[in-house]
């Protein structure tokens, strides 16, 4: 799925899920159109390469096969540690093309509230994009950075005072945005990395709120998984994040089934 604000002035984020018929795209839906209504979803029993559309047993990372995924330039090491990022020395990891467009761009240094506080980076043209992917109630700029490698270092010396990841869990339940949290957090943050990078820092950038199309939120996490359960079906309560949350507490990981030929009903 991929997210955009909503017409509204009141931050709520909106979807809209991307399909395709192996590497041929399908018409988008809007799923917040299916909230309260009961939908179901039925597992095929085939798995496609996102990459190259190969039929595979088992996907890797986000929808590939096993040679995609050591291959991609989409799943270069210094996509999960940007610290590791040589392409701005005129070095590429994997794909030199890939690499300068992507991490040879200016990028950003955040933090998000998901589950908790979390550092993170992103290119800067991922904003507000990436935090409504991660289903953060709001999140902050702390700094900005002209190529992928030094907000990459920036996160790992922060990585040893708040956590780099999200407890899905926790991300599920009602966690409210909170303006003075973010700003207390940037404030330690810039002075955890001190001087050094203070020519980075981003000080008047505002917090920024989402809000999610979520009519009430799970109690105790259910997820669901096609492998084990190949068809379901459920009154659909909400969206947040990748997940889309049903009643009797289930909930379904949209990115995680990438590649997963499945039926769609409501």
């Amino acid at each position: 799925m991929v997210v955009k604000w909503g017409s509204s002035a009141k931050n709520e984020v909106q979807y809209r899920w991307v399909g395709a018929d192996i590497l041929e795209s399908m018409p988008p839906i809007d799923p917040h159109l299916w909230i309260g209504q009961e939908l179901t979803l039925e597992f095929e029993g085939v798995i496609h390469c996102v990459a190259t559309g190969k039929r595979i047993r088992k996907a890797y990372g986000e929808g590939m096969s096993y040679d995609a995924w050591i291959n991609a330039p989409q799943a270069v090491e210094s996509v999960f540690n940007p610290e590791l990022s040589r392409i701005h020395e005129g070095i590429a990891l994997r794909d030199r093309e890939w690499e300068e467009a992507h991490h040879n761009q200016p990028h950003v240094v955040y933090i998000s509230h998901t589950s908790g506080l979390k550092v993170g980076v992103t290119r800067a043209t991922n904003v507000p994009y990436r935090w409504m992917d991660q289903g953060a109630a709001g999140a902050i700029v702390i700094a900005n950075t002209p190529y992928r490698q030094l907000a990459g270092e920036l996160e790992v010396a922060l990585k040893t005072h708040m956590a780099d990841k999200t407890n899905f869990r926790k991300m599920l339940a009602q966690v409210d945005f909170d303006a003075k949290l973010l700003l207390d957090a940037r404030e330690d943050a810039f002075e955890w990395l001190g001087e050094a990078y203070e020519s980075f820092f981003e000080g008047d950038a505002p917090p920024m709120e989402m809000i999610y199309p979520v009519l009430s939120y799970p109690a105790k996490i259910k997820s669901i998984r096609l492998d084990k359960v190949p068809s379901f079906s459920g009154v659909l309560l909400g969206i947040k994040g990748q997940y889309l949350l049903f009643d009797e507490n289930r909930v379904f990981n949209v990115r995680s089934h990438a590649g997963y030929r499945v039926k769609l009903s409501s």
